[in-house]
């Protein structure tokens, strides 16, 4: 009551119903982008399936819970520098399990064999980072890279792309700034996995139109 906790009778701090209606917003903007028919449910409209089909409600959990776990290791890696494994490692699972039965419902094979590329690559390309600059990039950060691979693949090559290249992108012009603003050196640490999460979602609302709209660039 009146701010505190009902049991310790401690403040609770105002972080806390931030963090509620910030995933409040996200369940919001994922449930618009799918059953508004922005996401996959177009594809799977144009498929003659229609939003009652389990496929549909699948690929929405699979994205509600993808944009929870989003808000929790953006808080924590800002906090603590650290993608902790008990949330990113059973994304895996979460992940194949929802996104493969839907597949497996629509017979969307090639969903299937894009997500497999895209985690395997993006896990890969991570590793790669890690290992010719090992204090550029965190054990963390690789591992989560294999799951945004694994989501950003199932919806398309340009959500792939997009997704992969947005996180560098945001997260070169943020270091920049901080630069710029003397408020960072070289030599500050600066959690990646933030700006990883927030490029996949660029690749996941806006990949498709982004892709098209480059290659009409480059046509045109």
């Amino acid at each position: 009551m009146r701010g505190k906790c009902s049991d310790c009778g401690q403040r609770i701090s105002a972080q806390y119903p931030a963090i509620e209606l910030a995933t409040g917003i996200a369940f919001v903007a994922v449930a618009w982008w799918m059953l508004g028919g922005l996401g996959p449910s177009s594809r799977f409209a144009r498929s003659g399936i229609s939003l009652a089909e389990p496929a549909v409600w699948l690929v929405l959990v699979a994205f509600l819970y993808l944009a929870a776990i989003s808000i929790a290791l953006t808080l924590i890696d800002l906090d603590v520098h650290r993608l902790p494994n008990s949330i990113v490692l059973p994304s895996y699972i979460v992940a194949i399990v929802l996104l493969g039965a839907a597949s497996l419902f629509t017979a969307d094979w090639d969903a299937l064999i894009r997500a497999g590329v895209g985690m395997v690559v993006m896990y890969l390309f991570y590793a790669l980072l890690r290992f010719i600059r090992p204090g550029g990039m965190g054990g963390g950060d690789v591992k989560l890279a294999g799951v945004l691979g694994l989501y950003l693949g199932w919806l398309g090559w340009a959500s792939l792309i997009v997704g992969a290249f947005a996180a560098f992108l945001l997260g070169g012009i943020f270091g920049i700034a901080l630069l710029v603003s003397r408020r960072a050196s070289r030599r500050t640490a600066i959690p990646f996995g933030p700006w990883m999460l927030a490029g996949a979602w660029v690749g996941i609302f806006a990949g498709p139109a982004l892709g098209a709209w480059y290659l009409g660039l480059l046509h045109g």
